[in-house]
């Protein structure tokens, strides 16, 4: 499994035309690799069964908060 991080802004400070397009990459990388965490997510959380959503504190209609990182 590959790691990004992306918590590390790689174009600070360029400038000109090879910075925007950087910074474009940058980004849609970026955006994907939180795509891929949260449909990860989403796909182990989906898998467990109601009783063991129940022994961490979640319900069904949880999943989709935890997974966008919204609670």
């Amino acid at each position: 499994m590959a790691a990004l991080d992306t918590t590390r802004i790689a174009t600070t400070g360029s400038f000109g035309l090879v910075g925007r397009i950087g910074a474009l990459f940058t980004s849609g990388v970026n955006a994907a690799v939180e795509w891929n965490d949260a449909r990860v997510t989403r796909n182990a959380l989906t898998g467990l069964s109601n009783r063991e959503l129940e022994d961490i504190g979640l319900c069904r209609g949880d999943i989709d908060a935890i997974a966008e990182g919204r609670r």
